[in-house]
């Protein structure tokens, strides 16, 4: 799921839409760049994928791992496996404010290449056998802490340091890339992103196909070695690049602006209106924040911590949306081991492989959805703004848990007939599979992976155009914090259900005694509800164009032609405009923005000032959802 969420590069998004950046060509990089440049870049995507296969790789094995090495029952596993998944969805929030505001990017991804590699270790050594090296496990000096007890231990805490060491790369290595291309214009940033994505899947395939086969069909130590492997030579890879990258220092995080800004401004009685300021400006939220009413920031960072603020419900309707999507590891995975996985002359498809057509699905639907369905909703005079994409995106994913729930109906009823069941060992460990083909579960993830092109990618550009440029990380790093509190949530779904239906159950120790296809249906009449309401607010949200609070001036002895680059200098001036167009008061630096040439909008006169609109993005001013 992270593969939309884990860039964290907003800010260097252009005017084309997020969808743009996965669908379009992989123009060759080496026209754009010179041969230093390139080996950067290089560095930095090899790097990338390393991390995206270890990362991959745990979570692929990680509930065969705790049923068959760690004795934990099925119900236990899927905790552990969302309590890590939702953990590592969240570090990232901590590891962008530690680089923002202290360590800068390349640091804080040399530290969490560190912890991570720590926690490979450690997951690694809970795997291996030592009797077999000739030591007796048994033998251990505290009674209450026998050998599986500690290989747990070992585990959990690796899987701690693995958490903290993803968060920092996930935070900041796509922005670091971003960093090294930018001054050389918005082609080379955009094909950059296009392979940065490319490696981002080539990992993941790799880690649910070849790694999880090793997993589950050789042995756990080698199948934990790999990614242990991978993410040493991911790391060696980065390090050695660090005389050739550009580096920034700590600029501060907006985070604790944007704290501050809501600390002053709310709770409140409204200021006393300011006669230089539209009637009614003394009523809007935060204003008591405002210099222009007494406060202590500027207005137009007040104005972007009020349009982040406006958006905050849609954050909220994700959780659920994000719930359903975790399913894929847990209960779409113990409904997988239960199938059967024999393809014929003794090879076996791996439990985990099957997450592989969610990514497949994304790959392949991106294009046709950007060159296809986009444009002829357009056409037809209804395009598909932000809201409807995200709603489309939940749709898709209360079909893709309906259809699992009707998988798991057959699954059971392909139990009772005569040969319709047989013994399947996994990782050394049997189930009673049905003799229904692992591969229907194929639409389910399908469709999964379809509503991530609608949803997980909507919302980076939704955030992207609904908040100013300052706030663009903040509003994003929201966006980010939500498919972990959704994983968490996802595992207090399934532990209320278990012990509401005692009885009868409808998740259980062993799905076959259970009836899961309720719980999925469940799960989908949630999300409907979820729907129902987000369609209601969505109804009455109104599209904020950035255009009314972000304009910049060039100064007057710079521009084209004047020593003026694509990057804008720190000494450009940010100001934000009224619905009229008027500059007001307030300004604050570049923040390594990029900024088109001939968006510049100098007019020859050295003795004027330009008003320039950041990024001339199309309004969206309607309240139509």
């Amino acid at each position: 799921m992270d593969r939309f969420y884990s860039q964290g590069y907003p800010a260097f998004f252009n005017t084309r839409s997020s969808a743009d950046f996965k669908a379009s060509s992989f123009e060759p990089l080496t026209l754009k760049v010179n041969v230093i440049s390139l080996l950067v870049i290089m560095l930095i995507l090899i790097t990338e994928m390393c991390e995206r296969l270890a990362y991959y790789s745990i979570v692929a094995g990680m509930i065969l791992y705790c049923t068959s090495s760690l004795g934990l029952d099925l119900v236990k596993a899927i905790i552990v496996n969302q309590v890590f998944v939702g953990f590592a969805f969240l570090t990232p929030v901590f590891g962008g404010f530690l680089a923002d505001s202290y360590l800068g990017r390349f640091r804080t991804i040399c530290i969490s290449c560190i912890l991570y590699i720590a926690g490979l270790l450690l997951v690694l050594a809970s795997a291996v056998k030592y009797a077999e090296w000739g030591w007796t496990e048994t033998n251990t000096k505290i009674p209450t802490h026998p050998p599986q007890i500690q290989r747990r231990s070992m585990f959990f805490t690796g899987l701690a340091l693995i958490g903290l060491g993803t968060g920092g790369i996930k935070a900041n290595v796509g922005p670091f890339g971003a960093e090294q291309v930018q001054s050389r214009g918005r082609e080379v940033l955009q094909s950059f992103f296009n392979w940065f994505y490319l490696v981002i899947n080539l990992g993941s395939l790799a880690a649910f196909t070849l790694v999880a086969y090793v997993q589950q069909e050789i042995s756990f130590v080698w199948g934990f070695f790999i990614p242990t492997v991978s993410m040493c030579v991911g790391a060696i890879v980065f390090v050695s690049g660090q005389s050739l990258y550009t580096k920034t220092i700590p600029k501060g995080s907006v985070l604790v602006i944007a704290c501050g800004i809501c600390g002053q401004g709310a709770c409140r009685s409204n200021p006393d209106p300011n006669p230089e300021l539209p009637e009614g400006s003394e009523k809007k939220m935060l204003a008591r924040s405002k210099k222009s009413f007494g406060g202590s920031y500027d207005d137009h960072f007040v104005d972007g911590v009020t349009s982040v603020v406006k958006v905050i419900p849609f954050c909220l309707f994700l959780i659920m949306y994000w719930a359903i999507n975790a399913q894929m590891t847990n209960t779409f995975f113990a409904q997988s081991e239960r199938m059967d996985i024999r393809l014929g002359g003794g090879v076996n498809i791996p439990a985990a492989t099957l997450n592989a057509f969610n990514t497949i699905g994304i790959i392949v639907l991106i294009p046709v959805v950007d060159k296809m369905v986009y444009p002829f909703f357009e056409r037809i005079r209804y395009p598909l703004t932000f809201l409807k994409r995200i709603g489309i995106g939940m749709v898709l994913a209360a079909a893709g848990v309906t259809v699992a729930g009707i998988v798991e109906i057959y699954r059971k009823k392909a139990l009772e007939k005569e040969d319709g069941a047989h013994i399947q060992v996994l990782a050394g460990q049997q189930f009673t599979a049905s003799s229904m083909s692992v591969f229907a579960q194929i639409p389910q993830f399908f469709l999964i992976g379809t509503s991530e092109i609608f949803a997980s990618i909507t919302v980076l550009e939704f955030a992207y155009h609904q908040a100013p440029v300052a706030m663009q990380g903040l509003l994003t790093g929201l966006f980010l914090a939500t498919p972990g509190i959704g994983t968490w949530g996802a595992a207090g779904i399934l532990l209320l259900v278990r012990e509401a239906t005692k009885d009868d159950p409808w998740w259980s120790l062993e799905i076959n005694d259970a009836k899961m296809e309720n719980l999925m249906f469940l799960l989908a009449g949630l999300m409907v509800f979820n729907i129902a309401i987000f369609c209601l607010v969505a109804h009455f949200y109104h599209y904020q164009d950035p255009r009314q609070f972000e304009f910049v001036v060039i100064p007057q002895d710079r521009g084209p032609g004047r020593g003026q680059t694509s990057d804008l200098s720190t000494d450009a001036v940010w100001k934000r405009g009224d619905s009229n167009g008027a500059f007001t008061s307030g300004s604050y630096d570049q923040l390594d923005r990029d900024y088109n040439d001939h968006n510049a909008g100098y007019d020859g006169n050295t003795k004027s000032l330009t008003g320039v609109e950041k990024n001339e993005r199309t309004p969206l001013t309607s309240s139509g959802y």
